[in-house]
Formats: structure tokens, sequence, C-alpha cells
């Protein structure tokens, strides 16, 4: 038997196999860096790659996503000479795998070590309180030093953030203490504010209560005094009216005794006919004149008289 094709089919089954060894298909948000003897060939992004054997080698596989690297707490010292734990987060993307792969040896533990020594820079600017309360500023300046320092390794910044920030045990209990305290006083204030309101309301309403009384007295002070100087203008209208009349009746007497042309007596019995018509009246007081009052006198007796006369 002749077996020729069996080399033949070895060697086309070795160059499969060799094809298939170096075809790659770089995936989406990936890279390769590639050399070829020993020196950057290239960086092949997504899509298929043909490799030479034994010429051409894939040194790094590069995710171009944005990652995160949570690093451990780490010790800082305070301007008030106070030592916390404080761990970060950094949120980074690779954004040339080149300066990535041939910048800095072990880029993340580069990474780390810049972190930590960035922190305890800015925190040793900083007193505790201050420290506490500026975390923004912090992760703002942290970003901003850490994206220059690693941007000749070809990584971007994006965020830092600090995670936890852990004081000493002593600092925690006083802290906690100081809280209390203030919220005591913020009790306190608050107790006080609504005594105060109380009290403010209650003088209002006191107050409003003394006006309305005092307005309520004047009102009937004023128809009280309104009521008398009704009375009074009432009393004086019917006594004038009371002496027109009696000085109407009066001319009116004298007018007929000037014209039948009578004696004073005469006169004086008319006018006292006028004043007991006048007296009839609504009037209820009668002004007599002086030289009347003899005449009246004297018009009594003689009725007594008459009248005693008239019985026997």
């Amino acid at each position: 038997m002749n077996f020729w094709w069996i080399p033949i089919s070895i060697v086309i089954f070795l160059l499969a196999v060799l094809i298939i060894a170096n075809f790659h298909i770089v995936k989406q948000s990936r890279a390769y860096v590639v050399e070829r003897v020993g020196r950057f060939y290239a960086v092949w992004n997504q899509g298929p790659h043909i490799k030479i054997p034994f010429l051409m080698q894939v040194i790094k596989k590069v995710s171009l996503k944005e990652q995160v690297a949570d690093f451990p707490p780490q010790p800082v010292i305070t301007k008030d000479n106070v030592t916390m734990q404080i761990d970060t987060v950094i949120y980074f993307q690779i954004t040339d795998p080149k300066l990535y792969t041939y910048g800095v040896e072990h880029p993340m533990n580069a990474i780390e070590n810049l972190t930590a020594t960035t922190l305890r820079n800015i925190i040793g600017e900083m007193e505790l309180d201050q420290s506490l309360t500026s975390r923004d500023i912090i992760n703002t300046r942290m970003r901003s030093i850490l994206d220059e320092a690693t941007d000749p390794w070809g990584i971007k910044i994006n965020r830092v953030e600090l995670k936890n920030i852990i004081p000493p045990k002593e600092i925690q209990n006083a802290m906690e203490k100081q809280m209390k305290a203030e919220r005591e006083r913020r009790e306190s204030i608050l107790q006080a504010e609504g005594q105060k309101q109380s009290q403010i309301l209650v003088a209002e309403g006191e107050k409003a209560a003394a006006i309305l009384k005092a307005d309520a007295a004047k009102q009937a002070a004023i128809l009280h005094a309104e009521g008398e100087k009704a009375a009074r203008i009432m009393a004086a209208e019917a006594e004038a009216e009371a002496i027109t009349r009696v000085q109407t009746a009066l001319a009116e007497s004298l007018r007929l005794l000037n014209a039948a042309a009578p004696n004073d007596q005469v006169v004086k019995l008319k006018a006292l006919e006028t004043m007991q018509k006048v007296s009839d009246g609504k009037a209820t007081k009668i002004i007599i004149p002086s030289e009347l009052q003899g005449l009246a006198g004297l018009a009594a007796s003689a009725k007594a008289v008459f009248e005693d006369e008239k019985k026997e």
C-alpha cells in the first residue's frame, strides 16, 4: 500500500491548527497589544486579526470599559494630629492600551500608592472637622491630581470617592457626645420658641379682648350720652313750645282786650282764662307772669267765698 498522502495530511492538519491558533477576534470594548520580534507592533481593536506565528505575540489584553478600584483603608494624619482610616474608590478607564502596557509596571499598584500619598497630603492640610465635612473638595482635588499623574500611563481617572472615614474610637465617642449635646440644645431652643410663641399668642388674645372691652364701653357711653342728649333736647323743645304757646295766647288776649278797651281787671281775668286753656295742652310746665299771680290768688278766694255762700 502506498501511504504517500499521510505526510501531506499531517502537514495540512498542522497548518490548519497553526492558522486557527493565530486567528484572533477582538471583542467590543477590548484591545490587544501586539509585539513583533520583541518590539511594539500594533494595537488590535475589535474585529478579526491574524498573527504571524513565532514573529508576533499578543502581550496584553486590555479592557476599555470603565473600571472600579476599591482600595483598603489607608491611615492618614490630620493637621491637628488625629490619625484616622480612609478608604477610597476610584473609577478609571484605559484610554491608551500602549501607554498602559509600557508606561508603568503594575499600574494598579502604582495607582493605589499614588492614591494613598495624595490622600495623605490633602488630609494633612486639614483639621479633623474640616476633613469630615469637605468630602466633595477632597474628591475633586484627588481626581485632578490622579488624572494628571496617570495620563502618561494611558489611564483616565473619572471619579474619586471617599468610601468611608473612620476616626479613632475616642474621637467617635467625643463626636457622639457633641452630637447629643447639640440635639439637646436644639430641643431646648425649640421648647423655648414654643413657649415664646404661646405667651405671644396669649398676650395678643388678652390685648384683643381688652380692646374689644374698651370699644364696647366706649360705644355704651356714646349711646348713653346720645340718649341723655336726646332727652334734654326733647325737654327743651317741650319747654320752648310751652313758652311759645303762652306768649301766643297772651298776645291774642292783649289784642282782644285792646280792641274792646277794657280796664285792668278785665285784662287780668282774660289772661287767667287764657292760661287755663293753655294748661289743657301737652305742655307740662307753665310760666305765670308776676302781675297775674295776685289776680290768680284773688280769683281763688272769690271762688271759695262763692261756694260757701251757696252751701248756706
